[in-house]
C-alpha cells in the first residue's frame, strides 16, 4: 500500500512540474529574451551558446561548430536527450544539472517561465 501511494505521489509530482504541460508561446517569447543574447532560435548559427534550432528531443552537445564543455560532452556520450523533461531541469539551474557546464546562466526559478520558453523553442525551431 505505501508503495502505491508513493506512486501516485510521485506521477502527480511528475505532472504539476509543468515539464509535461502545454506552455504559452507568446509568454515564451518574452521569456526567451534572456537567452537570445547567447543563443540563435532562428538559424543554424553559433554565438556564445550553441543554436537552438531542433534542440527539443536532440543529443545534448551535437552542434557542429560549437566548443562544448567536457561536461556536456560527457552528458552527449551517455546518451542525455534534450527532451521537454530534461530541458526543464536544465533551465531550473544549469550547473545543478550538469555541473561545469559553460552556461553562465543562473537558470528560471519559475516552472510556468520554463514550460513557456520550451514551448515557444519547440515550437521556433523546428529543423527544416
Amino acid at each position: 500500500m505505501k508503495l502505491r501511494t508513493a506512486a501516485v505521489v510521485l506521477c502527480a509530482f511528475a505532472f504539476s512540474t509543468g515539464a509535461n504541460a502545454e506552455g504559452d508561446i507568446e509568454a515564451g517569447m518574452k521569456v526567451f529574451k534572456k537567452c537570445k543574447a547567447c543563443h540563435n532560435i532562428d538559424k543554424e548559427k553559433n554565438k556564445v551558446g550553441p543554436h537552438l534550432v531542433g534542440v527539443v528531443d536532440r543529443a545534448a552537445a551535437m552542434v557542429e561548430g560549437y566548443r562544448y564543455s567536457k561536461a556536456m560532452k560527457a552528458k552527449g556520450e551517455e546518451g542525455l536527450m534534450w527532451t521537454e523533461e530534461n530541458l526543464d531541469a536544465y533551465l531550473m539551474k544549469p550547473k545543478d544539472f550538469i555541473p561545469k557546464t559553460k552556461m553562465a546562466f543562473p537558470g528560471l526559478k519559475k516552472p510556468e517561465d520554463r514550460v513557456n520558453v520550451i514551448a515557444y523553442i519547440k515550437s521556433a525551431t523546428k529543423a527544416e
